[in-house]
């Protein structure tokens, strides 16, 4: 390629970035703390003025490079653009990512990996506004995620004032989660007298692919609304035990096939609307008769039947680019040659089988870790590090949120888990809270 077609694509390039930057700089002022003002300008400034650098070099062989020969199309010179422009925007995430995480002390990236409620945040009883001690908790426990519940919800201002203040006063971007499955789980929906989409059961029974989409859509577009960023849901469970008392209504079915186009269609529906997607509960709760809430869940489908039923929705969900897929605290020993240890703590359901076999590569958060499935049997420091471990990238709702964070901590100090492995997981994590601003500057 001859200079002329350098000197252009850089030129490209060159305005392809100083324009991302104004839009992250709006972005950044008109969302608050979600986007992690300071940080995305510190990060786009020193490319900015690299490329600026750049630029000054380029125009001291410009006269030569007018006088070269040989030029390719416009329409393939267009084609090159293009393609280099989605090549630049893949490298600026990762280079944000990057920065952002190198400039992180080792107490700001454990917290970053811990996905609590308001109330654990800040020690009050209920939590329905943000104020100073908000703000306080966040400076020095800057978690990656708050989730909230019915308790927290009193009106649509009393909301979004909430919600808005919160993000507002947080130092690195944060998810603002809810469970907003639909049926009798909503939250959001229930409390502000709106109109349910209903059970996922009932759209299931329907087989239609698109009504699943218009459900995640709508659930997405309030959720949005209000503030939310992230939903835990939708259901990918295929209810393979009619008894099952904790799935029922809230799966799409028992049949694996259709399961998988209905959660395929949700999480897309969802995440149009900006609200990130976390299917749930790997490896598969339908066939279930416990509540992991009240004790140990096993299953005892074998490895080959998981395969054929469980897994199918789970990975149509993954490519369908759910953000985050969520481990139930359910023993499935014939997917860990025998080991009964529960999936949430577990190396090799996680790292072995999701990771690995249904290629997934984007956030694992556990199950809530207050439930007695995991409390009866492990402190909360120790239930973290194991998850950690075993591959997951965020901690749900830790019985004791101090005692864990500490403990994950210390772990890293004292070598139990290597640094770069919390690096790894606070990445993952990033490219899910950056991504969407990136997108939105091109």
């Amino acid at each position: 390629m001859n200079r002329r077609d350098r000197r252009r694509k850089r030129r490209v390039r060159n305005q392809i970035i100083s324009y991302i930057v104004a839009v992250l700089l709006l972005a950044g002022l008109v969302t608050g703390g979600f986007f992690g003002v300071r940080h995305i300008s510190n990060a786009m400034e020193e490319k900015k003025q690299q490329e600026e650098s750049r630029a000054q070099e380029e125009s001291q062989v410009q006269a030569e490079a007018e006088e070269q020969t040989g030029t390719e199309t416009e329409t393939a010179g267009e084609a090159a653009t293009e393609t280099e422009s989605v090549q630049t925007q893949e490298e600026i995430l990762e280079e944000l990512v990057e920065s952002c995480v190198a400039n992180m002390s080792l107490e700001d990236k454990v917290a970053g990996l811990f996905f609590i409620t308001p109330e654990q945040l800040t020690g009050v009883g209920t939590a329905i506004q943000a104020g100073e001690g908000t703000q306080e908790a966040l400076k020095k426990y800057p978690v990656g995620g708050l989730v909230y519940f019915a308790k927290n919800i009193q009106s649509e201002e009393q909301l979004t004032e909430m919600l808005s203040k919160t993000a507002g006063y947080a130092t690195y971007p944060l998810f603002l989660g809810v469970d907003e499955e639909g049926g009798t789980v909503a939250r959001v929906a229930d409390q502000l007298k709106l109109a349910n989409v209903g059970p996922m059961a009932d759209i299931g029974a329907g087989g239609d692919p698109n009504a699943a989409y218009a459900a995640g859509q709508t659930i997405g577009s309030y959720l949005k609304g209000y503030g939310f960023n992230l939903d835990f849901a939708p259901v990918a469970d295929v209810l393979t035990n009619p008894d099952n008392k904790v799935i029922k209504d809230r799966a799409f079915g028992s049949d694996a096939a259709v399961v998988s186009q209905m959660v395929a269609s949700a999480v897309q529906g969802l995440q149009d609307t900006g609200v990130s997607a976390c299917i749930k509960h790997f490896p598969g709760h339908g066939d279930t008769s416990g509540d992991s809430h009240e004790g140990a869940v096993e299953t005892d489908r074998t490895a080959e039947e998981m395969q054929g039923t469980e897994f199918l929705p789970f990975q149509a969900g993954i490519d369908a680019g759910t953000a985050m897929v969520m481990v139930g605290h359910i023993s499935a020993p014939a997917l860990a040659d025998g080991d009964a240890t529960p999936a949430s703590i577990n190396e090799k359901i996680i790292s072995g089988v999701l990771r690995n076999q249904l290629g997934y590569e984007g956030i694992v958060i556990t199950d809530a870790m207050n439930m007695s499935a995991i409390s009866e049997y492990y402190t909360a420091d120790e239930a973290a590090v194991k998850a950690l471990k075993a591959g997951a990238d965020m901690i749900l709702m830790p019985e004791d949120f101090v005692t864990a964070y500490e403990g994950v901590v210390n772990a890293v100090k004292d070598g139990t888990i290597d640094e770069n492995r919390i690096n790894d997981s606070l990445k993952r994590v990033y490219r899910v809270k950056y991504a969407d601003t990136l997108k939105g500057g091109l």
